[in-house]
């Protein structure tokens, strides 16, 4: 595959997860490097399963064949109680005054 393909995948997949799960990834250091690409899959297939959303799971196996990554060394078996990862909450501060904007 040519790394532009490779590339425009990277970015699909940045964008999916951006919308479904809020997670941002570097799109070039995803067509680059096996092990990032590697733990990127992971995460898919735990979401995937956790918030039910297969389109996830498809964009992972396209990025394993893409990456040529070893179906054994990035399919993780996520047992359906581990807990999602989560973001820290911002916080917040306060830029009105009262409630004018």
């Amino acid at each position: 595959m040519l790394d532009s393909e490779r590339l425009a995948l990277a970015a699909h997949v940045h964008v999916v997860l951006r919308r479904k799960t809020g997670r941002v990834t570097d799109t070039e250091w995803l067509a680059a490097n096996a092990d990032y690409a590697r733990e990127i899959v992971r995460f898919c297939r735990l979401r995937a399963l956790q918030d039910e959303l297969p389109e996830l799971d498809e964009w992972a196996d396209k990025l394993e064949r893409a990456m040529q990554l070893s179906p054994a060394q990035a399919r993780t078996q996520v047992p359906p109680d581990t807990p999602a990862p989560q973001r820290p909450e911002p916080a917040r501060q306060e830029r009105y005054i009262g409630g004018i904007r």
